[in-house]
């Protein structure tokens, strides 16, 4: 069994001081989100005790895909304002808050993730805004 982290979230994030507790409160929700969505058998770990103590793993351009999904649903038309409201403007925060949570023992990594795993998977206007049309017809 993996060792405790030392340090609550809060301390880390108060730390680290570049992103605020409700940006990486949402990754932490993403990341849920995007293994119960990507990987059907995360869906049976709420009734097989078995299940729920098998890793899960989704790379981080899966994680970030997820993680756009998860904010159109939450936040739809407003979801880019919220994240740069969270100083989320590219996929590479995304894996700046994953990789902050990963050092400090919150999260985990494969020995073949890092950083640049989120570099560039979108552009955050064309996944945000692109596909809702609100000029009138």
């Amino acid at each position: 069994m993996a060792d405790e982290p030392e340090l609550t979230i809060e301390q880390i994030v108060q730390d680290d001081g570049r992103y605020p507790l409700k940006a990486v409160d949402f990754v932490r929700d993403g990341l849920r989100y995007t293994v119960e969505k990507s990987q059907p058998r995360a869906r049976s770990r709420r009734t097989d005790p078995a299940a729920r103590h098998q890793p899960h793993h989704v790379s981080g351009q899966q994680l970030c895909q997820g993680l756009r999904d998860l904010a159109l649903e939450r936040w739809g038309l407003m979801a880019r304002r919220v994240l740069a409201h969270w100083k989320i403007t590219s996929t590479r925060d995304f894996g700046e808050i994953v990789f902050m949570l990963v050092n400090n023992g919150w999260m985990q990594k494969q020995p073949h993730d890092s950083i640049e795993d989120f570099d560039d998977v979108y552009d955050f206007h064309e996944a945000f805004d692109r596909n809702f049309d609100i000029s009138p017809d």
